[in-house]
């Protein structure tokens, strides 16, 4: 049986391989150690699979090295920036980082290794969502008295996504690139897929409402019975602070509008999961010390996970950003959502991105808008974004003027993502146009992280390196 799986497993890999062999021609700027003159060269497609087969049960490892790319000014860095630029604009937008653009751009553009790629590309992922929270800090929801950021769903999903991460770095060293190429590709187009439909969906209805509203509007002008209808918010959940001054642009105080005890919480979780990581990078791995701080992260995550999800099912707390669409928690249902948390943590820490690629359409089909689907992803996102990012620091894994630069970029590319498109959504009414470019920025980061997977897996086929499992307990 076990032979009839590792045959079928290879083959929807070489399909794979065949439908993207255009893309595992562009140039890898890794240099791994150069096994060229002991290579002997084999001819057809059966040699080919016969290679990649006994590759899967070799154990040797080949030597890594860092590549940082000297910077200077030039049509690498143009490039990339501008790619950088419109990948954390369209990230912030959609919620899910942009991490899925800017790990391709740094290697294939910019010059990069996967590795240091993946470094930055944290970087970046933090510039962008920290600002895009920042920004929304101010915001309040587009229909309810409620901020745009919903702080029980946080509570409820960001230890998970944090102790998710944990274990996703840990399968990202122990699981073959192919797997995880293969997994990115399946996840993400499906993802992507399902937030396209979902947009339609939403579409259609606020088409819909958009119709109604006109009838109702030219019908208050006929009949002449008082002044013209005009928008205002729905009456919602509970508000925290009392009487709010909304200004005219939908913007209240930071002080106002941020639930401070959550917000602290939220906090005192990643203190503690940052502090474990920070010594862990100082023990020995596989040791006890390093299972014994291992551990040490699910009774933190757990304890404020459950504190949620109890009050959600005594009904203590509620989703209030869902309106009046009251949901009777079951406990498999808490179940299911921490679940989710946890995978989308280990999305986010297999493939090196922000958990938002889960998270994003999630908290969509939960039913709360796209506005503050995407807020809140990204809050969420930012405690794991700046965790990896102090982690990849005290490691030297990335230089720092390339992520001061690139942060830089991102940042300045959320805040204009985010301006332009809430003004495109208060002036069209469609709301949609968040999810579709959620759908978007999934799609590409599909395409363009799953062709340099297949590239990567192209090269070690020709070099006859590696690739099976390996060892948690041989990395350093």
């Amino acid at each position: 049986m076990e032979g009839f799986m590792r045959n079928v497993v290879i083959g929807l890999v070489c399909g794979s391989l065949i439908l993207a062999m255009e893309l595992a021609e562009a140039e890898r700027p890794l240099k791994l150690v150069d096994l060229a003159n002991n290579v002997q060269k084999e001819d057809g497609f059966a040699d080919f699979i016969l290679q990649l087969w006994n590759l899967s049960k070799r154990g040797d490892e080949p030597s890594r090295h860092h590549v940082w790319p000297e910077m200077r000014f030039g049509w690498r860095i143009i490039l990339g920036s501008i790619i950088g630029f419109f990948g954390a604009a369209l990230g912030s937008i959609g919620g899910v980082g942009g991490g899925g653009i800017f790990v391709p751009m740094l290697t294939l553009i910019i010059g990069f290794d996967p590795k240091s790629s993946t470094a930055i590309s944290k970087c970046m992922i933090m510039g962008a969502a920290g600002s895009t929270v920042y920004y929304n800090l101010r915001l309040r929801h587009p229909t309810l008295d409620l901020p745009i950021i919903d702080y029980d769903l946080a509570l409820l999903f960001q230890p998970m996504l944090m102790l998710g991460i944990s274990i996703g770095v840990a399968f990202n060293v122990m699981f073959a690139d192919w797997m995880v190429t293969v997994l990115l590709i399946v996840l993400f187009l499906g993802t992507s897929t399902k937030a396209f439909f979902k947009g339609i969906e939403t579409w259609k209805k606020e088409t819909v409402m958009k119709k109604e509203a006109a009838k109702l509007l030219e019908s208050s002008r006929k009949m002449n019975d008082g002044p013209t209808l005009g928008y205002k918010p729905l009456p919602g959940g509970p508000s925290a602070n009392g009487q709010l001054k909304l200004r005219s642009d939908g913007e209240v105080s930071v002080i106002e509008n941020v639930y401070w005890r959550d917000l602290m919480l939220l906090v005192m979780v990643w203190v503690a999961f940052l502090a474990i990581q920070i010594v862990k990078t100082y023990v020995k791995t596989c040791s006890v010390e390093y299972w014994v701080l291992n551990s040490l992260q699910v009774p933190i995550a757990l304890a404020v996970t459950l504190y949620e999800g109890i009050c959600l099912y005594t009904g203590k707390r509620i989703i209030a950003s869902k309106g009046k669409q009251d949901m009777n928690w079951k406990v498999h249902q808490l179940f299911l959502y921490c679940f989710l948390g946890i995978l989308a943590g280990m999305v986010g820490g297999l493939l090196g991105l922000g958990g938002g690629f889960i998270l994003g359409p999630l908290f969509l089909e939960l039913g709360v808008p796209p506005q503050v689907a995407s807020a809140t992803s990204t809050f969420a996102m930012t405690f794991s974004a700046s965790m990896s990012v102090v982690q990849n620091y005290l490691l030297n894994r990335f230089p720092i003027p390339y992520a001061f630069y690139f942060v830089l970029i991102a940042t300045i590319a959320a805040i204009v993502g985010q301006h332009i498109v809430r003004k495109l959504v208060a002036l069209l009414g469609r709301a949609s146009l968040i999810i579709f470019i959620l759908a978007l920025t999934i799609f590409v980061s599909a395409i363009s992280l799953g062709g340099v997977g297949i590239a990567n897996m192209m090269e070690k086929v020709e070099h006859r390196e590696h690739m099976g499992f390996e060892s948690l307990c041989s990395q350093t």
